[in-house]
């Protein structure tokens, strides 16, 4: 009877056991990150991926894939992207969603790995100016010789013919059906087949069961609003409107009574310029530094006249939007297209719209001495007009004459008069009183 009661027991603890057993969490096989390339690449991008790789690395994860969807951008980012996935001790796979054309491009091939959707290309990266003109044959040179190195880098050792291709256009690949003259863009088919790739997936699902962690954690890393922002504000097409939007409103304010919205428009515009710019890792702490200085010299020159501190404010704020940017030389023409549009506003509003400068009222003389308002510099004495007295030196053309007992000092015409002629007051000009030798009836001197 006991026998029966353990063994019954035991039934019902293994019945409990497969009972449980599918309710249990399947264990992960491993732990994935997922990070999102998309859009521009840019250093707005630079600092995502970094702090991302960092928490790759704290959770000791065992792969990281890089989810890309990208026209390409900035080469000096993606060439500091490239470093920041060689440094890595995680295995970094490209996943190339939709495109990873020039810069991407870039990026995917520092990878250990590249996978691609049936649909998706890679290539095209030749490097070009914001104006959408080529870079030149220095820039050209470099980039190639980057994205050769590129293609090498990783432990599949690419021939870098084809990332070469991919720079420059006099390469003839015509098994891949590009001739001299273009640019060499793969296809997923067509990346296989060299090489540059390691196989075709249909979804993301599918490449996990590729690379065996189908089941894993998958902790895909998503962008905070800060570094989104970061990413806009930082767009080499967004720097400069947003120098104008600046200059724009803070012109205006100078213009205005007190202080509005104009003046908040142009302050929030460099706000979020220098804050972008800091979380991208452009601008540092001297950067700011110098906009504080200068903004406060341009302030002080309010209230201390001569112009010495204001220039010197305006030359530190453009020194830290200078040294603020991506780039010295487009930070250079994105300030200077600011002061231009600035030195516009500014005609528009006083030629066109009659507008002062309210801001320096307290600056500018208002109060004239005029005529109008009771102020002379010398008596106008024309009453002495027609009267006569007698020269009590003698003219030479200047002297002293006697009028009514009174002293006068006096000129001539330009002639010699002697002393104890008698002379007439022809003309009064403020101090200054000309005089006539007066004459008899009869036309001689009396």
């Amino acid at each position: 009877m006991k026998k029966a009661k353990r063994i019954s027991w035991l039934f019902l603890l293994a019945l409990s056991f497969l009972l449980l057993v599918p309710s249990m969490p399947v264990f992960a096989k491993g732990k994935v990150y997922e990070i999102t390339i998309d859009n521009e690449i840019e250093m707005g991008l630079h600092e995502y991926l970094k702090r991302s790789i960092n928490e790759a690395e704290e959770a000791k994860a065992d792969v990281i894939i890089l989810n890309m969807h990208t026209p390409g951008g900035s080469i000096d980012a993606a060439v500091k992207i490239g470093k920041l996935l060689d440094t890595t001790q995680i295995p970094v796979v490209a996943f190339v969603n939709t495109n990873a054309i020039s810069a991407g491009a870039y990026i995917a091939l520092h990878a250990d790995d590249i996978y691609m959707m049936p649909t998706a290309t890679m290539g095209s990266a030749a490097p070009i100016t914001s104006s959408g003109e080529n870079a030149g044959e220095k820039v050209e040179s470099y980039w190639s010789g980057e994205m050769k190195a590129a293609a090498k880098s990783s432990s599949h050792n690419r021939d870098p013919i084809y990332a070469e291709a991919m720079v420059d256009s006099g390469i003839d690949l015509q098994k891949l059906n590009k001739p001299v003259g273009k640019l060499l863009t793969l296809t997923a088919e067509e990346a296989f087949n060299v090489g540059y790739s390691e196989g075709t997936v249909q979804s993301f699902e599918q490449l996990l069961e590729e690379l065996k962690f189908e089941g894993s954690e998958v902790v895909s890393i998503e962008q905070t609003f800060a570094e989104k922002l970061a990413r806009f504000i930082t767009n080499p097409i967004v720097v400069p409107i947003l120098l104008s939007i600046a200059s724009i409103g803070l012109v205006v304010e100078l213009y205005s009574p007190g202080f509005g919205v104009p003046g908040m428009m142009g302050l929030s515009s460099l706000g979020l310029f220098f804050f972008g710019h800091t979380v991208a890792g452009f601008a540092g702490y001297e950067s700011l530094i110098l906009f504080a200085i200068g903004s406060l010299l341009i302030i002080a020159e309010l209230f201390i006249p001569g112009g010495i501190i204001g220039i010197i404010g305006g030359v530190l704020v453009i020194a830290s939007l200078l040294f603020a940017g991506e780039s010295f030389t487009y930070m250079a023409y994105s300030v200077l297209l600011a002061i231009i549009i600035a030195g516009i506003g500014m005609v528009i509003l006083m030629k066109i719209f009659g507008k002062k400068l309210h801001m320096f009222n307290k600056l500018v003389l208002k109060d004239a001495t005029t005529t109008e308002e009771g102020y002379v510099s010398n008596a106008n004495r024309i009453e002495l007009i027609g009267k006569v007295g007698k020269a009590l030196t003698p003219l030479r053309p200047s002297g002293t004459v006697a009028v009514e007992n009174e002293r006068l000092d006096v000129v001539t015409e330009g002639s010699y008069i002697d002393a104890g002629k008698t002379v007439e007051i022809i003309k009064v000009e403020g101090s200054r009183i000309v005089v006539r030798e007066k004459l008899q009836k009869g036309g001689e001197v009396e």
